[in-house]
């Protein structure tokens, strides 16, 4: 799976490449059928504290499925957004076994 990994208004890190590509490399590992990821980092004002934003895009047979979420530190906004993408692939897993 190709993934693609931006930072849009923040310092791009290494460290946080490899804990994205080493969360994504599981799910393609599990789900073949995965294309490419795009991956986006972000970080806002926010007075809550929650500036961080995670957002990926993964693209595969049918709809892209997305997910985002946004939190106090970009590791936490990474584990919450790939358990949402789990959580559809899942769903969608369960389609393409129907058919």
């Amino acid at each position: 799976m190709l993934i693609n990994i931006q930072f849009i208004k923040t310092k791009g890190s290494e460290a946080l490449s490899q804990i994205v590509s080493k969360n994504l490399d599981k799910l393609a590992n599990k789900y073949d059928w995965l294309i490419k990821a795009e991956v986006y980092f972000k970080e806002e004002n926010d007075p809550t504290g929650k500036s961080k934003i995670c957002e990926i895009e993964l693209s595969a047979p049918g709809p892209r499925i997305f997910a985002c979420s946004t939190e106090e530190s970009f590791e936490l906004a990474i584990k919450k957004t790939v358990f949402e993408l789990q959580q559809q692939l899942k769903k969608r897993k369960a389609v393409l076994v129907a058919h």
